[in-house]
């Protein structure tokens, strides 16, 4: 059965990539959030766990069975292996959970994958578009700072850092939206819908 057309939606830290799936499911598009399945799967997908404990032990899970964030962050923290280990685990079940999701979606006109690292765990290859939210720096932090008490701007820029660079990211973009407060999300949301549509019809018609 032919799978519906698949657009991968990517951006930086407060670039405002759930702003803009807002506006694509009032159009009727339904959006798989990737990486708040990623935390749901790690607390309800069996295999995932008992992988998870293996590898990072049993105080990866609080008594209550919800995953110990503090101390997972902990062993993760300043190790590129230990994440990149971390990351094997989880990945592979996440993109079992989306399969499983994609697969009722079959009446969409076409869907949406949000994900932070769509483009640095490669995983945008295998979808049909990728949409790439961009904005200005400084917005991305000040969004931040107002959105995540928790944070402070040494963090944010940390977390950028960490990130792929903006120009890369726009490289693999086949449509680029711009939250810069200057341009009209809704406007640049439409024009990207109506180009969907089009790409859309034309796989299931073949001409694809």
């Amino acid at each position: 059965m032919l799978k519906p057309f698949q657009i991968g939606i990517t951006g930086g830290i407060g670039a405002g990539k759930s702003i803009i799936c807002k506006i694509f499911s009032v159009l009727g598009i339904p959006t798989y959030d990737a990486d708040s399945r990623a935390k749901a799967v790690m607390t309800t997908d069996g295999i995932l766990i008992e992988a998870i404990k293996k590898e990072f032990g049993t105080l990866s899970y609080k008594a209550s069975s919800e995953l110990n964030r503090d101390y997972l962050a902990t062993e993760v923290f300043n190790s590129p292996e230990r994440l990149k280990k971390l990351n094997a685990l989880v990945h592979p079940r996440v993109a079992l959970d989306y399969e499983n999701w994609l697969g009722k979606q079959l009446s969409a006109p076409y869907v949406l994958k949000e994900a932070a690292l769509l483009i640095e765990s490669g995983s945008y290859k295998s979808l049909d578009r990728l949409v790439v939210v961009s904005a200005p720096e400084d917005l991305r932090i000040k969004r931040v700072l107002g959105r995540d008490k928790h944070r402070n701007v040494a963090q944010i820029k940390n977390i950028i850092a960490n990130q792929l660079d903006e120009a890369e990211k726009l490289k693999a973009a086949d449509f680029i939206i711009n939250n810069d407060d200057k341009h009209s999300l809704i406007q640049q949301v439409l024009i990207v819908h109506q180009q969907c549509l089009v790409l859309a019809k034309q796989k299931r018609e073949g001409n694809f």
